[in-house]
């Protein structure tokens, strides 16, 4: 009777600390993460490099705790973030290998030990003022985030260097709360994934990448969902110079992708954020951002995405995204967290 009782009282525990994750913000959006087939209605918006953007003017500088505050305010779900190394090998949250572009230093970041990158500060990019924030490591962005918004890691290192980043997820609890992700285009690489995934543990959300210049076939996007398992696939319609806008979305975005999402209940992502120096839309078809905001036309560009069975769109405009999606009837709200008790509050079963 002992051990039914502390078995019932472990059970218990573990129940209400169930609830408990669920009832954050971040447990909210997992929800919603995990179970695409019962949000086909909804679409999660991410903010590209932390987002910053704001009707064509950059407000924020990338990747930075800033515009992590801004997105969690405009209602995003998740926020993308570059991940790199320090010469003393310290995760670092950066874009580029050069500090040139996105701070007030200059050189090479790998040559950097972290003491000297805490005397960098992030620069907003256009008009290149410096901000008051200093290079984040990895472990103080996540704590920053966590309960409140899901972490998309872009690693821009090696791929055995993916289960070190995940490892600093889960030592501060929160490694269901990131999502790494990885290019995915024949069986080699899909084996070399399964194997980085192995070294890494569990515990944690993986997505793969997969883009139409190596991938043509749903059937492969199938054997991949066979092998390694995800609660969502991110898909890239690749834009030439001179092509016109996509009346399809490509191959990935056909309706036999759409059932094979719906058969293996997971999301379809699409990405319409900017790349400096590409055509607008270079990652989507030619309808990014750009079309949204710039042109006016965001029903052909957000509302394409979305009509063409997409639940996830990584933006550079979340609040934009965000506020036009909500208008057009492709988000559904949220129900708010009960406020915690009060100080000497006891709870009652009716």
């Amino acid at each position: 009777m002992a051990r039914l009782a502390w078995a019932l009282a472990a059970l218990f525990l573990m129940s209400a600390g169930a609830v408990q994750a669920a009832e954050t913000r971040a447990g909210l959006i997992l929800e919603r993460f995990e179970h695409a087939n019962q949000w086909r209605d909804h679409v999660m918006v991410v903010a590209h490099r932390a987002g910053g953007l704001q009707a064509d003017k950059t407000l924020h500088a990338e990747n930075s705790l800033a515009a992590l505050e801004a997105a969690i305010a405009a209602g995003a779900e998740m926020v993308e973030v570059d991940v790199r190394r320090s010469a003393d090998g310290a995760f670092i949250v950066m874009h580029d290998s050069w500090l040139d572009r996105t701070t007030t230093c200059r050189g090479e970041v790998v040559r950097r030990a972290l003491a000297e990158l805490r005397q960098c500060r992030l620069v907003i990019e256009g008009t290149g003022a410096a901000t008051p924030e200093a290079v984040s490591t990895l472990s103080e962005f996540l704590a920053a985030a966590k309960d409140r918004i899901l972490v998309n890691i872009d690693n821009k290192l090696a791929l055995a260097d993916l289960p070190g980043m995940i490892a600093i997820a889960r030592d501060m609890g929160m490694a269901d709360q990131i999502v790494v992700k990885e290019n995915l285009w024949n069986d080699a690489r899909i084996a070399e994934a399964r194997k980085m995934l192995r070294l890494a543990g569990g515990g944690f959300q993986f997505m793969p990448i997969i883009a139409d210049d190596a991938v043509s076939d749903a059937r492969f996007v199938e054997t991949v969902g066979t092998a390694l398992p995800a609660n969502a696939m991110e898909m890239i319609n690749w834009r030439a110079g001179a092509q016109t806008l996509t009346q399809t979305g490509g191959p990935l975005f056909s309706n036999r992708m759409r059932a094979a999402a719906v058969r293996g209940d997971w999301h379809i992502w699409a990405n319409t954020y900017a790349i400096v120096n590409k055509p607008g839309g270079y990652l989507a078809g030619g309808r990014g951002d750009e079309l949204a905001t710039t042109a006016s036309l965001p029903a052909e560009s957000w509302g394409f995405w979305a009509e063409r069975g997409v639940t996830i769109i990584q933006t550079d405009e979340p609040a934009a995204a965000i506020e036009w999606l909500s208008a057009n009837g492709y988000r559904v709200p949220y129900r708010e967290a009960p406020a915690p008790a009060a100080s000497g509050q006891t709870a009652s079963i009716n």
